[in-house]
């Protein structure tokens, strides 16, 4: 409530001021209507005000300072115009006065909304870089659907570790709008939570995300729209959809998976090495037991069946590497340690 008081009192102060200043105008307009037009342009300019505070209140800064600049650029010009074309020319009088305001809107306008459309494609970075330092070509990392409802590269990008500028196109995002708009729940659920991770992203301060229009109107899977992106661009595709991986590096396309990263920084397991887990299930040869380290990498253990649910040491064989994880395989320690008592070294 305080704030509508304040807003229309803002109103009144500035109408009075524009009713006070319409003497000005007495060359051009006859009393009284040269007081009546101030005080509606005062109340006008006002309302305008207001309005651009609650805009800039729910867009970015990229968006309010381009769209400032384009109504600076706008205004100036449309100056110009006016005392180049209309003041010079014509003599002072309703008729001008009404083209000289209208000129400016439309100018305005009209820089205001270039500035808003187009101004965030624009990199900022280079305000904060020294003069006659040359700019870096962009190094795009192209994000698909399935690692942004993954949900892991926001976590990764507070890590500082990936660099660049991540580049999401329109045909991703209307993939996650039509996921989050599914009738089905789990679908929809997802939707709406790369949606959110998209939203995080943005927020970062050191990160650059920009959205781009580039499409590839004759291509209709979104997959091959990403590889034909990255080839036109230079930058690599990062994902954790195994089958975009392997067709982008036929094609070519530099991958970043984020689940290899992931195996990647797994704890490193040797032969021989001992350790303590605890038995979750039975495995699928006859005997075995599996359980599974925090990480989620699964370790058989044979012949551990009868320790369902109870924590056992055990002697690791081998590990095996796969696509979709890492598997160990070990044995008990008590049985490791009989198996090396009847097979001695020679």
């Amino acid at each position: 409530m305080g704030t509508i008081i304040l807003r229309v009192c803002f109103i009144i102060f500035v109408a009075t001021l524009g009713y006070l200043s319409g003497p000005i105008l007495k060359t051009a307009i006859s009393p009284p209507y040269n007081l009546i037009i101030g005080g509606a342009v005062g109340a006008i300019l006002a309302i305008i005000v207001i309005i651009s505070i609650i805009w800039a209140k729910k867009n970015d800064l990229k968006v309010v300072i381009s769209g400032a600049v384009g109504l600076l650029f706008g205004v100036i010009i449309a100056n110009l115009i006016s005392y180049t074309l209309i003041f010079e020319i014509l003599e002072p009088n309703p008729i001008t006065i009404a083209i000289f305001i209208l000129t400016n809107v439309i100018f305005a306008y009209l820089g205001c909304g270039i500035g808003i459309i187009k101004g965030p494609e624009i990199n900022f970075r280079f305000f904060r870089r020294s003069i006659g330092e040359s700019q870096p070509e962009k190094q795009y990392k192209i994000l698909d659907t399935s690692v942004i409802i993954d949900g892991r590269i926001s976590d990764l990008c507070e890590t500082g570790f990936i660099e660049g500028v991540f580049q999401i196109p329109q045909f991703v995002l209307r993939e996650l709008q039509h996921i989050a708009d599914s009738s089905d729940p789990i679908k929809r659920t997802r939707g709406r939570r790369g949606l959110d991770i998209l939203q995080k992203l943005k927020k970062q301060m050191d990160l650059e995300v920009e959205i781009t229009d580039q499409d590839f109107p004759k291509i209709r899977e979104v997959d091959s729209k990403l590889i034909a992106l990255a080839q036109k661009n230079g930058g690599k595709i990062i994902t954790n959809d195994f089958n975009l991986n392997k067709v982008a590096e036929l094609q070519g396309v530099l991958v970043l998976n984020i689940n290899q990263l992931a195996n990647a920084l797994k704890p490193v397991v040797l032969p021989g090495e001992i350790m303590n887990v605890r038995i979750i299930k039975e495995g699928k040869e006859e005997g075995q037991g599996v359980a599974y380290l925090d990480d989620g990498t699964m370790v058989v253990v044979d012949n551990a069946r009868r320790f369902i649910g109870k924590n056992v040491d055990v002697s690791v064989t081998s590990v095996l590497q796969t696509t979709a994880g890492r598997m160990i395989f070990t044995l008990l320690k008590s049985e490791e340690s009989s198996r090396s008592y009847e097979n001695p070294e020679v």
